[in-house]
């Protein structure tokens, strides 16, 4: 079975994107086939493998139904197992165009059905908003992954997406989870940093991920050379972070799977 993680915070700045570029570039560093999808009208995790006048059909096209299906819009990366289906600035337009559709928060679910069999796991990169965007990966996920900056009021917000996660839940997407909350941008030499990280402890206990996403100039400039953490700076403390942050998913995802199994069979 796929595992389809989304990785949301309508909060801007978190290390959202580097996260999901790099925890799927390690994900599929570990024999996994890994696709990532771009949702973000920024396109950072698509610049930061293509150029955009290299992208012809991108997920605007998915959720246009311009693209006749999901596999014409994945494209190989020089990562052996990460595949990436892009995303454009077009992307922006589609909330009023789906606007009132009824079928709009369903629209990546049924476009991605056709293609998990080829993959492992699916990592998906949002925007910073709760829009239709962001809904749309919820319904599609199995599991959420919260990215949370170091930073005085980091919480501040995420009432709205667990808010929305309760909803999806409630509905469109009862098997939806909470895998974790990372900490992302920490700097071990500030107060806030470590003020911070007891904080969010203390509001989601097991749900924080043991591994922290530290300060790295290494991971702000890999994605200006079209290369993950991995390539750029296999060595840097940012690439061993990712690499220790993957095992943790992977981990939990097979917990999860495991006690889902255990359930249905009880």
């Amino acid at each position: 079975m796929t595992s389809i993680l989304a990785i949301a915070n309508q909060k801007g700045g978190v290390g959202k994107t580097t996260t999901a570029i790099n925890l799927a570039a390690a994900i599929a560093l570990r024999k996994k086939r890994t696709l990532l999808i771009d949702l973000d009208p920024q396109s950072n995790a698509s610049i930061a493998f293509l150029d955009q006048a290299d992208i012809q059909l991108s997920m605007f096209d998915i959720f246009a139904d311009r693209a006749p299906e999901m596999a014409k819009v994945i494209r190989a990366t020089k990562d052996p197992n990460l595949f990436l289906a892009p995303a454009k600035l077009s992307l922006a337009r589609l909330e009023q165009q789906l606007a009132g559709q009824f079928d709009a928060p369903y629209k990546l679910k049924d476009s991605l059905t056709p293609v998990l069999k080829d993959y492992d796991y699916v990592v998906m990169d949002t925007p910073p908003a709760l829009g239709i965007l962001t809904v749309n990966a919820l319904v599609a996920a199995t599991h959420l992954i919260v990215p949370i900056q170091a930073a005085y009021f980091a919480i501040e917000g995420t009432d709205d997406l667990l808010e929305t996660y309760a909803r999806i839940r409630s509905r469109p997407n009862p098997n939806l989870k909470v895998l974790g909350v990372v900490i992302t941008l920490f700097d071990r030499r500030t107060n806030i940093s470590r003020d911070t990280h007891e904080q969010i402890r203390a509001v989601f206990g097991d749900a924080l991920f043991k591994t922290r996403i530290s300060k790295n100039v290494r991971l702000e400039e890999s994605p200006a050379y079209k290369e993950t953490i991995f390539t750029f700076a296999p060595k840097s403390p940012g690439a061993e972070e990712y690499k220790k942050l993957s095992m943790e998913v992977i981990q939990r995802v097979e917990a999860d799977r495991v006690a889902s199994h255990s359930q249905d069979a009880a």
